[in-house]
């Protein structure tokens, strides 16, 4: 064990063997801790998400290694194949692609068995894309939510979507590049037309954070031939709704309306983010509304012509 871990002596462990949990960078690869390079170093084994990545990673610090493949689709046969490794008393450290292991990445069922056990468990910690990204956000960082990626499926995300929906913290999203549009636009129909951060490419060459309304990323992102780089979305909660009831907002809708107060999504935009209620809702009134006053002024004309005749 390396000398500067804890020692756990509190606690009656079963084994001697000891899972270290170890955050590596999630794109700089100077963003590792020396205590991190030591466990890495004088580990029996390392569980690795993708080998071939690690390995680049621990031979640019100069560290011998003893590489385990430990990713989703193996996970549970190579679950066992570890514990038996850590009861002998082995030492195994556990790492992911980038940031800390199990933190939407594979290792929470070997944390969870070695637990179970009465195997140590000891975080040697670093980086984690969401804490970096808050750091920098601009947004509430007393209490927050953190979502990670949601289903890939419409109507489960929809359906996520709502829950999140009255979550008054700032909410912490992971996406991939693919998907980042389609995941945007569900939360305008669905939260509303929120501000929001996208942290895009952190701690690499081209870092980026896109900052505005939900609304203002999406043109951003739609003028660009190519996304890349995982992302990490920081949505505001939800402000406490000014009170108003929807036949409030009908009069709002006909007022903007009357007024030439722009295209009837503009409208819906802004009452959107003025009252924080899904903009598709009042795009889809306004319509209506609109429709509901063209017939009117038609039968007004006429009767107008009926009455001149």
């Amino acid at each position: 064990m390396p000398s500067n871990s804890p020692t756990n002596e509190s606690d009656d462990f079963s084994y001697s063997g000891t899972l270290y949990v170890v955050a590596t960078p999630i794109g700089n690869k100077a963003d590792i801790t020396l205590r991190a390079l030591s466990v890495l170093g004088e580990a029996d084994f390392i569980a690795a998400e993708d080998t071939r990545k690690t390995r680049r990673f621990l031979t640019y610090h100069h560290v011998d290694h003893r590489l385990i493949s430990y990713h989703e689709h193996n996970e549970e046969k190579r679950t066992a194949q570890l514990i038996q490794k850590l009861k002998n008393g082995q030492k195994i450290a556990l790492v992911s692609n980038a940031g800390t292991p199990s933190v939407s990445d594979p290792g929470y069922r070997l944390i969870e068995a070695a637990i179970a056990q009465r195997i140590r468990v000891v975080p040697v910690p670093g980086v984690a894309a969401a804490t970096a990204a808050l750091s920098v956000s601009g947004l509430s960082t007393d209490t927050f939510v953190f979502a990670g990626f949601l289903s890939k499926k419409k109507g489960k995300r929809s359906r996520q979507l709502k829950e999140l929906a009255a979550e008054r913290r700032t909410i912490i999203f992971y996406e991939s590049p693919k998907r980042i549009l389609a995941l945007l636009q569900d939360m305008i129909d669905i939260m509303g037309d929120r501000y929001a951060v996208l942290a895009r490419e952190m701690t690499k060459l081209h870092e980026e954070f896109m900052r505005g309304q939900l609304s203002q990323l999406v043109i951003k992102l739609k003028n660009r031939s190519e996304i890349k780089g995982e992302c990490t979305l920081l949505v505001a909660g939800q402000k406490a709704k000014q009170a108003i009831s929807w036949e409030q907002m009908q009069s709002e809708i006909r007022a903007a309306l009357k007024s030439n107060a722009g295209k009837v999504s503009e409208i819906a935009r802004q009452l959107s983010k003025t009252y924080q209620l899904p903009r598709k809702k009042i795009y889809e009134e306004a319509l209506r509304i609109r429709k509901v006053n063209a017939e009117v002024g038609m039968r007004n004309a006429e009767n107008g012509n009926q009455k001149q005749r």
